[in-house]
């Protein structure tokens, strides 16, 4: 497990998660990437704990979204059933994060993000913007571009669908569904494929 887990999570971190996943027994399941989900928390039809977490992940998001599973799993085990990303889980996360906030785990330029994120986490790092535009510094360079770094009446492609690009509001963006004719709002650092005209 620790050779596995090596290959996916900050060296420094490897053996604070190893503990972790001692003291709170599960199957973890490292899975091919998921667009709408990063990872998620479940029992099994055969009543056993089960965390996934998408492999497409660079080791700071997989490092975060791992422990954020486990929070679930802590909050399972005590409370049984509460709201998912209640009081209980954002207590819980926050005290598992701790010892993993320091700059031996994380580089500088994320720290005060997470900090600030950590201090009333939501159900997906990607709410936090700041936080995960400097965490996506780290990823591999894809050939996708963020809403807010394309120019305004720019078509792209989300999720098999084609928008254009519209105004921007305070902190999202306006973008016309073409085929309904319908305008969404887009989070500023959702990741978009921009349409090639040949």
């Amino acid at each position: 497990m620790k050779e596995t887990l090596s290959k996916y999570l900050p060296e420094a971190s490897v053996d604070l998660v190893v503990e972790l996943l001692d003291k709170y027994p599960h199957h973890l399941k490292i899975v091919n990437q998921r667009n709408t989900k990063h990872g998620d928390f479940k029992m099994t039809r055969q009543g056993h704990y089960q965390i996934t977490v998408n492999n497409s992940l660079n080791q700071y998001q997989f490092l975060v979204t791992l422990i954020h599973e486990i929070a679930h799993l802590v909050v399972h085990l005590k409370y049984k059933r509460v709201r998912p990303h209640g009081v209980e889980w954002k207590i819980s996360f926050q005290h598992l994060m701790l010892p993993f906030v320091n700059p031996t785990i994380f580089p500088s330029s994320i720290l005060p993000h997470l900090a600030n994120y950590l201090k009333n986490p939501k159900a997906s790092t990607d709410s936090d913007v700041n936080l995960s535009l400097v965490m996506k510094q780290f990823s591999e360079k894809s050939d996708k571009s963020f809403i807010f770094e394309i120019p305004l009446n720019t078509t792209f492609v989300f999720r098999n669908k084609i928008y254009i690009r519209k105004a921007k509001r305070r902190t999202r963006f306006e973008c016309l569904e073409i085929s309904s004719k319908k305008t969404y709002l887009f989070n500023q650092n959702v990741e978009v494929e921009l349409v090639k005209i040949e």
